[in-house]
């Protein structure tokens, strides 16, 4: 079996559902998301990602995509229902979203959990050569470093969580909390989107575990891993390019003329989840309608929605929520022709996500929590002219990064409402200064930046560093 130096270790492999007829492989790209930030700097370094395809049953041998190995992990519909559908997404997920939605606790969940997560430290184990570096990303495989390190001492492992790590009084409902943290401490370098997370690690481990720690280091046995925040970014340069090409100018201009030639647009893209205030922001937009401060004709929405979890029932519930609220507002605003908001459920590509970028005068971003929220930096990345506003929750982790946008509480109705019309009446001279600033962050701090941080903390020889500045 061939082994690698490189190992990238997720709940998914990045690849679309389907091949080509050639056999080939693609990258699946969706809105933001882990795919999206580790592309660009695993598409020209030998490396191997390991991974579930999608589907149950055997797992499928898969061919290389870009120079990168596929190395496929097997999930049973037992192991899709209780691990991935039900620990991961129904107990940890609203956990460490501040329980927007209830958490739920199985032990079968957690059997399930523990069971998927030891299937994936074996084949990264069989997969990694000799001290090779070991990323491991996401609160779906948090059992993972331990487990890898039981197997594999000799390994470099990295662990990174994309999402939030909630407060301590909310961890502690965990039935299992302490062999969440040990997995997790099985990791050279813990590594988290914010500080306040590493900071709530650090006491978490402190008061669990009774093991001496900080916000940067924890005693384990005889060893020390390190903590730290690493704000994951995005391919600055490659959106700046992709959104002043020919073809997608042409394709912003013919989606604002298909909108109806409004003097504003508002655009939201976001997974169907309840953790990104769709809800919320749809009542803002039909409350400002209502009130008159905007008129349909003059300004639309148009909110993306890209299905996720169909088979959880809570995405369910809230798929008809909101699109029986998208129907009541077109029933009572819209006109013929004129709907007060677009709604659409399909995945878009890079190209036609460019292109609505270019089009939205307003973006939305407004979740009620989100550990980044990489559509938030890939829309200030496409406005290369220094136009448009962000609308910004300040429960998205890039608010931290992103002072300069509007910035708003999603669970306040009437401060939303009141940041979007400020986004919406702002002059061009405010619009641009803003748009600077945050464009100049993102070039100072852009995917390369994040990996070369994080790899240089974890990587100790440098060679993955090198590398990586190589490729990019």
């Amino acid at each position: 079996m061939r082994q690698s130096s490189l190992v990238v270790v997720a709940n998914r492999l990045p690849i679309d559902d389907s091949m080509a007829p050639d056999g080939a492989c693609e990258w699946r790209r969706s809105p933001g998301g882990l795919v999206s930030a580790l592309h660009p700097l695993l598409r020209h370094t030998p490396a191997t990602w390991v991974g579930w395809a999608g589907g149950t049953g055997p797992a499928p041998a898969l061919p290389d995509v870009d120079g990168v190995r596929m190395h496929t992990v097997a999930l049973s519909a037992d192991d899709l229902r209780d691990h991935y559908e039900g620990f991961a997404n129904a107990t940890l997920w609203p956990l460490y979203h501040d329980s927007v939605e209830q958490p739920e606790y199985h032990r079968r969940w957690w059997e399930a959990y523990q069971r998927v997560n030891q299937r994936f430290a074996e084949a990264t184990a069989d997969v990694a050569e000799p001290g090779a570096v070991v990323w491991v990303q996401d609160y779906h495989l948090q059992l993972v470093p331990g487990l890898l390190r039981q197997l594999r001492p000799d390994l470099r492992i990295g662990f990174f969580l994309h999402v939030p790590f909630p407060p301590p009084e909310l961890f502690m409902q965990l039935p299992r909390r302490a062999e969440l943290l040990r997995g997790m401490l099985g990791a050279d370098l813990v590594g988290f989107q914010r500080s306040q997370a590493a900071h709530n690690f650090a006491q978490l481990v402190a008061k669990v575990l009774d093991v001496p720690a900080t916000d940067r280091r924890i005693a384990v046995d005889d060893r020390v891993v390190r903590i730290g925040a690493f704000p994951v970014s995005i391919d600055t340069v490659e959106m700046a390019a992709l959104a002043t090409r020919p073809d997608v100018a042409d394709r912003a201009a013919r989606l604002r003329h298909d909108l109806g030639s409004p003097e504003q647009v508002i655009l939201s893209v976001d997974r169907m989840d309840y953790t990104k205030g769709i809800e919320q922001r749809l009542k803002a937009y039909s409350e400002l309608i209502a009130d008159g401060h905007v008129k349909v004709r003059d300004t639309v929405l148009v909110q993306v929605a890209v299905p996720s979890r169909e088979r959880v029932g809570q995405y369910q519930i809230l798929r008809e929520r909101v699109e029986r609220e998208v129907g009541r507002i077109n029933g009572e605003f819209g006109r013929v022709g004129e709907p007060a908001i677009h709604y659409l459920t399909q995945p878009f590509d890079r190209v036609e996500l460019a292109a609505l970028y270019r089009v939205a005068d307003v973006m939305a971003v407004t979740p009620l929590r989100d550990g980044m929220n990489l559509v938030a930096k890939e829309y200030v990345a496409a406005r290369v002219d220094d136009t448009g506003a962000l609308l910004l929750s300040e429960f998205a982790g890039a608010a931290a990064e992103l002072p300069q946008a509007y910035l708003v509480n999603p669970h306040d109705l009437e401060g939303l409402k009141q940041g979007l019309l400020a986004a919406l009446r702002a002059g061009p001279d405010d619009l641009g200064a803003r748009m600077r600033a945050m464009r100049a962050h993102l070039h100072r701090h852009d995917i390369r930046a994040w990996a070369r941080s994080y790899l240089s903390a974890l990587d100790d020889s440098g060679s993955l560093l090198t590398r990586l500045s190589a490729a990019g």
